[in-house]
């Protein structure tokens, strides 16, 4: 389980390695993607607080990257934050995200993205619950949520 020492740690001092890459030209991720998405993934964009369908679902599925499909959360590790945006206290796999220091708008913050194509997906704060203190802050816009069929 990471907590706020390892993403410090990924941040300072280097990424795990994705499983894979994916990599596209400006163009190809205007045509793949809405504008919304495209402003938030490719240009570190933020949507609106409480704007977002999956802020308030909580259904079992996964979450994967909106640009290159990449698991990237479950919802198993999912609450409500009461920020507006979905909030997760673990990535899927420890090498799904990748971590940078972002020190935009006069704060110092850690930016959360996909490790497999560079989408910015939100940032990650050490103000989470137990047992890790994270909370990862996603842009819905930058998920998709695949539902998992319940199995008897």
């Amino acid at each position: 389980m990471l907590n706020w020492n390892d993403i410090l740690n990924f941040a300072n001092k280097g990424n795990p390695t994705p499983d894979k890459r994916v990599e596209k030209s400006e163009g190809e991720w205007k045509a793949l993607l809405t504008p919304e998405q495209f402003r938030i993934t490719r240009q570190r964009g933020t949507e609106a607080s409480f704007s977002h369908d999956l802020c308030q679902s909580y259904e079992p599925g996964l979450y994967s990257c909106v640009c290159c499909n990449t698991l990237v959360f479950d919802s198993t590790v999912k609450f409500d934050s009461g920020t507006g945006w979905p909030s997760f206290t673990q990535p899927y796999k420890e090498n799904s995200v990748k971590y940078l220091k972002d020190t935009s708008y006069g704060m110092i913050r850690v930016e959360a993205q996909c490790n497999v194509c560079d989408a910015h997906l939100g940032h990650v704060f050490p103000d989470g619950p137990a047992p890790s203190g994270l909370r990862y802050c996603m842009n819905g816009e930058s998920l998709a949520k695949e539902i998992k069929e319940k199995v008897d």
